[in-house]
């Protein structure tokens, strides 16, 4: 053996380790609370809803590099981790490659450089766990970064805001009220220190289908959850409440039967669908009764992971 020989590398990521290049974390959300209103003359909806930051996450790895000529070029690759299906998206139809385009855009940056950013996927796409939106503000904020803009940059956020309700969470993070159309900051809440449980069945629901079945047959919520879930200071202090859950369970059978099967489990305190689905957290009593949940529902064919709640946001993770 040549001891002098050059050492090949044959990790993946070797070419994104690299001085300048920046890593952040994208993590998960779940909505404690999710009252959807009218409809507005925008297209959106109006909505209240309590999102909650949890410790499952994507990883994000950008970096900038200064072409010859030709603008702004965006490469977006994403690695699917866990067991997660492989997606086949463009890398022009990804959120994240959209929001990049756009931040540049509103910041009047015209520069010839490439942004490449590669995504490594732990969260579940149609998961209602938001896996595109906090991909999408983390990319702003690593962008941002590799680009030397202060990270509150009135930019970041307008841009977020324009790239949907979730996004603008995402640069928050922890818990927080948000009103409008979701994106509307309220108040923030102190988060939740409880172990809890993902369980999503097999395929997903579309966010818009979702929607265009809830107008169809809308649901309605107490006003005295709307008000109790406005006025909590604690996230342990919010109702469990989702008035989209009727609309995904009638585009997805299979949510229905896992959401009965969860509610029976020993240990599960409260559970809920998580968004437009399908995916739903159960806050448990103990780390161990959520791992012997995971082990069960993945007995039964389930994507399924042990997780807990958290004050995270999207974030450049420090070399």
């Amino acid at each position: 053996m040549n001891e002098n020989a050059p050492m090949v590398v044959s990790d993946p990521l070797a070419a994104f380790e690299r001085e300048g290049m920046v890593k952040l974390v994208a993590p998960a959300k779940t909505n404690l609370f999710l009252n959807i209103g009218e409809k507005r003359p925008d297209g959106y909806h109006e909505a209240t809803t309590v999102m909650h930051a949890l410790t499952l996450h994507d990883v994000l790895h950008m970096d900038c590099i200064a072409q010859g000529g030709g603008g702004l070029q965006i490469e977006v690759s994403c690695h699917a981790r866990e067991g997660l299906e492989q997606l086949s998206i463009a890398s022009e139809d990804n959120i994240v490659h959209k929001a990049i385009a756009l931040l540049a855009c509103k910041l009047g940056r015209s520069e010839n450089e490439l942004i490449s950013v590669r995504i490594e996927k732990h969260i579940p796409h149609e998961a209602g766990l938001g896996g595109g939106s906090s991909d999408a503000a983390a990319a702003l904020v690593g962008a941002a970064k590799l680009w030397g803009v202060d990270a509150d940059a009135p930019e970041i956020r307008e841009a977020a805001c324009e790239l949907g309700a979730d996004v603008a969470f995402f640069l928050h993070g922890g818990c927080a009220c948000l009103t409008g159309a979701g994106e509307v900051f309220h108040h923030t809440l102190d988060p939740m220190k409880k172990a809890a449980v993902l369980v999503k069945p097999e395929g997903g629901v579309s966010t818009s289908a979702a929607y265009i079945a809830f107008d169809a047959d809308p649901v309605a919520l107490d006003a005295a959850d709307q008000e109790a879930a406005l006025a909590a200071v604690c996230a342990e202090d919010v109702p469990l409440r989702n008035n989209l859950a009727a609309a995904s369970e009638s585009l997805l059978p299979g949510l229905a039967e896992m959401l009965a099967w969860l509610a029976d489990q020993e240990g599960v305190e409260g559970l809920l669908m998580s968004g437009s689905g399908s995916a739903a957290f159960a806050v448990c009593a103990t780390f161990d009764d959520a791992c012997r949940i995971v082990a069960a529902a993945r007995n039964r064919g389930w994507w399924a992971r042990t997780t807990a709640f958290s004050s995270a946001r999207a974030a450049v993770i420090p070399r």
